[in-house]
């Protein structure tokens, strides 16, 4: 991705953010315009825009050529679209979790004047999308198919959240529901839709191609979801806080993370014991003890194992596709998160 396009990419947000303080549907005084602004430009750019980014990408190399002025604005305008999904969840996830940190700030709702506004801000920013895509997107032949997949993908990435939560149902502590196929549900519907297949399927649409013909584009996309969720769970641990931008509570939260699901299967009956008693406390003590049984199981090992493994399968199955565009794009999203350090 150039710079060119990166930077074209985050003019085509100050566009959006225009058009949305100035709908025409609502009328905004200076205080509600001023809120949404600020509110937007918080939680919506502060990321690294991968996903974002992905679907510029992706249609570029599904295309081959150098885009139009046209095509570089509609798919950025797509790529703005998963960016607000994405902030829309973390808005909400982050009250859900009680955090306190996100990308290396504080979280929305901890701001001294925003507190339980950021709930309804969460829907502000839910309710952009349909906006975004009527007003640039009415005319095209894929509208309907973009509103589907939106609509389907925040189902899938919602029904995942509520199985993590009712799985890490903090008054009914129980190791034992945790397994590797929880976890991989959890991932499957929580992460790898909204954050791997639906920028791909966005580009693919824009494309003019039917979705339905490309069920193997998704069914990689989610496996490499997974993988990028399992980094994710490891980074919370043994990743660098100044490097990741936040400071993983997987441990104190009780999360169903691939770390402690690994641990369990491969703990005596003594460690195993020990992790029942010290995972999802808050004190640093017990924390500690969890990291410490994480490094004599060698789970940095186990990962590596895992990471090397999951890169073979995945080049295997994007090889075989019989599309070089489609296999260029699914090789250019691993290429991003192999190996990642953040």
């Amino acid at each position: 991705m150039s710079t060119d396009l990166k930077s074209k990419f985050l003019e085509v947000y100050d566009t959006l953010k225009s058009e949305l303080i100035n709908d025409p549907a609502f009328e905004f005084d200076d205080d509600s315009r001023q809120w949404v602004e600020k509110m937007l430009d918080y939680n919506v750019p502060g990321g690294k825009l991968n996903r974002g980014l992905s679907v510029v990408d992706s249609y570029q190399l599904l295309k081959g050529e150098e885009l139009t002025e046209d095509e570089i604005f509609l798919s950025s305008a797509l790529g703005w679209c998963v960016e607000w999904l994405q902030a829309y969840f973390l808005v909400l996830d982050d009250i859900m979790d009680e955090s306190h940190t996100r990308r290396g700030q504080p979280c929305w709702f901890r701001l001294p004047k925003v507190g339980m506004i950021a709930a309804n801000d969460g829907i502000i920013l839910r309710n952009h999308i349909p906006r975004i895509l009527k007003k640039h997107f009415r005319g095209k032949p894929y509208y309907i198919d973009l509103v589907d997949l939106f609509n389907e993908v925040e189902f899938q990435t919602a029904s995942g959240q509520m199985i993590d939560l009712i799985t890490t149902l903090v008054g009914e502590k129980d190791l034992s529901k945790y397994s590797l196929s929880i976890h991989r549900r959890i991932v499957q519907y929580k992460t790898a839709y909204y954050s791997f297949y639906l920028p791909v399927a966005c580009a693919l649409l824009m494309f003019g191609e039917d979705l339905e013909k490309h069920v193997e584009v998704k069914d990689v996309l989610v496996e490499m979801g997974t993988y990028f969720q399992v980094q994710d769970d490891y980074l919370d641990c043994f990743g660098a806080p100044e490097v990741i931008g936040k400071i993983g509570t997987d441990i104190e939260d009780f999360k169903c993370s691939w770390l402690v699901v690994k641990a369990l299967e491969l703990a005596d009956q003594e460690q195993s014991k020990l992790l029942h008693e010290n995972y999802g406390k808050k004190d640093p003590a017990s924390v500690a003890k969890v990291k410490e049984l994480y490094h004599t199981l060698n789970l940095q090992g186990v990962f590596e194992d895992y990471e090397s493994k999951s890169y073979e399968k995945l080049i295997t199955s994007i090889e075989a596709h019989p599309s070089k565009a489609v296999q260029a794009v699914l090789k250019s999203f691993l290429g991003k998160i192999y190996k990642r350090q953040k």
